[in-house]
């Protein structure tokens, strides 16, 4: 079947099926860039030194609460 045909036979499809279609490709999306990330950021993927550099600032104490950091931007705002 070619994109063409999938194309046209949506069109063909009522409101309510095209929304029940659309929020399945919605969910079929979330669940493929949920795996991508999985694999992305599990040992020896592509984030795993990104986890390694934050896991290496924590341990350093180069890091801040993220309350203290809001709190920082709240108080910018206010001024």
């Amino acid at each position: 079947m070619t994109v063409e045909a999938i194309q046209e036979a949506i069109v063909q499809l009522s409101d309510v099926e095209r929304r029940a279609l659309a929020e399945w490709l919605d969910e079929l999306e979330e669940d493929a860039w949920d795996r991508q990330m999985e694999q992305d950021f599990s040992p020896g993927g592509r984030g795993a030194k990104l986890i390694a550099e934050a896991e290496a600032d924590i341990a350093a104490g180069r890091t801040r609460p993220l309350e203290d950091m809001l709190a920082e931007i709240d108080q910018r705002k206010l001024h």
